[in-house]
């Protein structure tokens, strides 16, 4: 069996007074694929946050063990150095920040951190353009501002698109399938695809079946009152689809 990527250890956390997370304990092997639902309110996007090292959230007690070493009070950077990588679920947009500069340094800084050569600009040009075809993205996007006038499935386009440049261990996808027609959801279940064949492994947060078969979990994990309340295989999503979260005991939690 795989060895853990993450280990989440009775993870207790929230925002400002409010407790969102409560007890939440889960591990995800080398190269899994982990599908994680539930109602809304119960916790899924902070899990995401949390595990990124949002400064919004305030982890009171538990662990995150990820590649073996303690990062529940590491920085976002270190993380991302460490080989984690979040997808937001509502990419922000950023006037003035031209998407190509941005990808670059990013490039540049992440591969920094990890002891790798960066390579030139000419080179990370090539990676640019092959990933830029894989996406089926038009060369000139790149010249735009980052996520700004993009529409919804431009927006999660750019966010597959810095998740390729990355090359992450660890993918947190929260939402990446909402907004998306089908045509864009089977790039973007390419996509994930082409970074599960590098080995990596992948959180994917999401409400709908339609997504898992791209995504093509290992696992299903559902979440409640920021816990899990129920684990199996892909099975389970389809149940959750035809039977919703009630039959399993779980109910969505006001705002």
């Amino acid at each position: 069996m795989s060895e853990e990527i993450l280990v989440v250890e009775n993870l207790v956390a929230g925002a400002g007074e409010k407790m969102i997370l409560n007890g939440l304990s889960f591990s995800v092997r080398a190269g899994e694929s982990v599908a994680i639902m539930g109602p809304n309110g119960s916790g899924k996007s902070t899990l995401a946050n949390v595990l990124m090292g949002h400064p919004g959230y305030e982890v009171h007690s538990g662990k995150i063990i990820f590649r073996g070493k303690d990062i529940t009070n590491a920085k976002p950077e270190e993380r991302a150095a460490a080989g984690l990588f979040l997808a937001f679920q509502e990419p922000r947009e950023i006037a003035g920040l031209e998407l190509f500069p941005f990808l670059f340094d990013a490039y540049k800084s992440i591969n920094t951190a990890r002891g790798e050569e960066a390579g030139s600009v000419f080179v990370f040009k090539k990676k640019l353009d092959e990933e830029l075809e894989a996406l089926g993205i038009t060369a000139n996007w790149s010249e735009r501002h980052l996520n700004q006038d993009f529409s919804g499935g431009e927006k999660k386009k750019s966010e597959l698109l810095q998740l390729a440049l990355a090359s992450p261990a660890l993918a947190v996808l929260d939402e990446i399938d909402s907004g998306l027609d089908v045509d864009a959801l089977a790039v973007a279940g390419s996509a994930i695809s082409r970074l599960k064949e590098k080995g990596a492994s992948i959180i994917a947060i999401t409400h709908y079946q339609q997504a898992m078969k791209y995504i093509k979990p290992d696992r299903v994990l559902v979440m409640q009152q920021g816990a899990i309340a129920a684990s199996g295989g892909p099975e389970l999503a389809l149940r959750l689809e035809t039977e919703g979260f009630a039959n399993l005991g779980v109910t969505s939690q006001k705002p």
